[in-house]
């Protein structure tokens, strides 16, 4: 696919198309990594993380309880 390269400030940019942003889960905000390889430019997103990874990261060791210390007024147990 080709595009353009557009002066931004001063700096150059170039538009990624709607359908790949949406297969790469990219949205206005997103970081991504820009790597200068021999005669290419690659952009990347950089630490892409689903829920599913992060809920893969809860371990019995790091979990939070339920308890929230002494009951301290009328609160409903």
């Amino acid at each position: 696919m080709k595009a353009t390269i557009q002066k931004w400030g001063n700096s150059l940019g170039v538009r990624i198309p709607s359908h790949m942003a949406k297969d790469l889960s990219l949205e206005s905000g997103s970081s991504v990594e820009i790597l200068e390889e021999q005669d290419r430019i690659v952009i990347q997103p950089s630490n892409k993380r689903n829920l599913k990874d992060i809920i893969d990261l809860i371990t019995d060791e790091n979990i939070h309880t339920e308890e929230f210390g002494v009951r301290a007024g009328n609160e409903i147990l």
